[in-house]
């Protein structure tokens, strides 16, 4: 699951400031999952073929990965809803300079220790 977001991003590149570019396909007729995305969009894409859609699996994955991101000296998010991980790993993924490639060494950091705890 991580493995198959992390491949979206380096396919697509990674997307700060929302799930990805023209939401609203105001400007752009590309499907959504040929875009650039944020992090949780690819781990949803990544379950559903859908940046947008949502899925048990991806909620957990979610909830994985924000647990293991620090933000402004915070390790995982305050709260433990669905809406306040997302927004971990979106506060994480939108510091400025962040680069696809340390998006995807996250998404592979957590595919390794996910293996190794099985």
């Amino acid at each position: 699951m991580f493995r198959a977001a992390a491949r979206l991003l380096v396919a697509n590149g990674h997307w700060q400031g929302d799930y990805l570019p023209d939401v609203f396909d105001r400007e752009m007729c590309i499907p959504h999952f040929l875009r650039p995305m944020s992090i949780v969009a690819a781990l949803k894409c990544a379950t559903t073929s859908d940046p947008h859609r949502t899925s048990l699996l991806a909620d957990e994955a979610i909830a994985v990965l924000a647990l293991r991101l620090e933000v402004n000296g915070e390790v995982g998010p305050y709260w433990g809803d669905i809406f306040s991980l997302e927004e971990h790993i979106a506060a994480w993924g939108d510091v400025e300079g962040r680069t696809t490639e340390s998006a995807v060494a996250v998404l592979e950091a957590a595919a390794e220790a996910c293996e190794a705890s099985i």
